[in-house]
């Protein structure tokens, strides 16, 4: 009977000392991974990255010298890459040095047909041809930004991976403003061929440069954070007549004016906006030639922005019906095609409250706030569909510019302060540490 009581205490000694220095071995490789220095350690080829980049820019589904860039990178790391995924889109895996979770960081890669407006010595000077058109090409959205974070990101890790329990999957995205006129790109084709087949991440992250913000300050919102976008194409059709003779034809530019001030009422009087905001906007019509011709026909197209599902597909429904009972209390017809863009971006509640004490730690109190809901919508909401995600926001205007003003994203003057680069460095390579010690 001693001698099993001996045993025992034994055994209980010998495994309180094992989880005591497995406990003490965490808190030191932890401790090791100091990611603000691993931050300043790449923050000038972060910089030179992006100015090589934001001089090169490349649009959606054609940024084909990124992605070299990109992959020659990732190679140099030792990582294991695949290319042409989505076209252009290249991916990454680094292995940590104990086994664990697989998760995802994202970085978007192609530019805006915008001509530069901002006088700087690495200021695009790209041309190349847009719907038909010749058009400057602009990093007007800071996706150059995105880019060379990510990468510095992939060389701070690996310096540390030995200290990893898990994975980490490096995901450059082509084609997050839209592919060209018939094709398909973005994330939404990186996910049809199979990027997350073999192996889905538990949990993926991004961020978003914006002016809308000082320098450095980080804006994160749990649930609901950026709409989704739909487009719209309505056709009018009426009969063509001479334009002294109305009552000979059908005007469908008057039934489309109903039908532009009919929309407006599905928002103002038919859906619950106390429960989300929405948002329905015309963007063109097109229709006639002569002043003195009625035409047959009449083009509108506009926006859809939504922040839930299911009032998505209601006003969907409400604009086709408008539309077509308005045409028709008019002698008139219309036809409504919808096509359906990005879902809502929306963040894992639980992620959200795990992860802000980290990024609370890397900028501080006052430079961490909760942002409005944005009605810009992003492609990384189908990689949130499919695991849960966190996507959140940089600031990138300097402190002596008023940010309530200064010239937006998709703008030919905007600026990112490349001072803030660091930060977004930290602040992704920190997440990673967090989430796979």
């Amino acid at each position: 009977m001693l001698r099993i009581k001996k045993f025992v205490l034994f055994v209980r000694f010998s495994l309180a000392v094992f989880f005591t220095c497995s406990v003490l071995s965490a808190v030191h490789a932890n401790e090791l991974i100091d990611t603000k220095s691993l931050a300043q350690e790449v923050e000038k080829e972060v910089i030179s990255w992006r100015r090589d980049l934001h001089q090169h820019p490349e649009l959606s589904n054609r940024e084909f010298r990124t992605s070299k860039i990109i992959e020659k990178h990732l190679i140099s790391l030792g990582l294991d890459v695949r290319t042409d995924i989505a076209h252009t889109g290249v991916v990454g895996i680094l292995k940590g040095g104990k086994p664990g979770p697989l998760i995802a960081l994202r970085a978007d890669m192609d530019a805006l047909p915008v001509t530069e407006e901002v006088d700087l010595p690495f200021a695009s000077k790209v041309t190349d041809t847009y719907r038909g058109q010749k058009v400057g090409v602009m990093h007007a959205c800071g996706h150059d930004a995105h880019v060379a974070i990510l990468m510095g990101v992939a060389q701070s890790l690996v310096k540390v991976k030995e200290y990893l329990h898990g994975d980490v999957m490096f995901i450059f995205q082509p084609a997050e403003e839209g592919a060209p006129n018939g094709e398909e790109g973005g994330a939404e084709l990186m996910l049809k061929e199979g990027l997350f087949a073999d192996r889905k991440p538990e949990q993926i992250f991004g961020l978003h440069v914006t002016s809308s913000m000082p320098s450095g300050m980080i804006g994160l919102r749990s649930g609901p954070a950026m709409a989704s976008e739909d487009s719209f194409t309505i056709i009018v059709n009426g009969k063509q007549t001479h334009g002294s003779r109305p009552w000979n034809g059908v005007d469908p530019i008057v039934a489309a004016a109903q039908i532009i001030n009919g929309v407006q009422t599905i928002i103002s009087r038919q859906v619950d906006v106390t429960a989300a905001p929405a948002v329905v906007s015309f963007g063109a019509i097109n229709g006639g030639i002569r002043s003195n011709i009625i035409p047959d026909k009449v083009e509108l197209i506009g926006t859809i922005r939504t922040f839930d599902q299911d009032m998505r597909a209601d006003i969907k429904l409400r604009l086709a019906n408008t539309a077509s009972l308005i045409a028709e209390s008019m002698g008139a017809s219309a036809s409504t095609e919808i096509q359906q863009g990005y879902p809502v971006t929306v963040n894992d509640p639980e992620l959200v409250q795990k992860m802000k004490p980290v990024l609370l730690g890397v900028v501080g109190e006052k430079m961490l706030i909760e942002p409005g809901l944005i009605t810009g919508a992003e492609d990384f909401s189908y990689y949130a569909l499919e695991t849960p995600g966190m996507f959140f926001f940089l600031g990138v205007t300097p402190a002596e510019a008023d940010f309530k003003i200064a010239p937006s994203n998709h703008s030919p003057r905007f600026y990112v302060d490349e001072s803030a680069l660091v930060i977004g460095v930290e602040a992704l390579t920190q997440l990673a540490v967090t989430s796979l010690r």
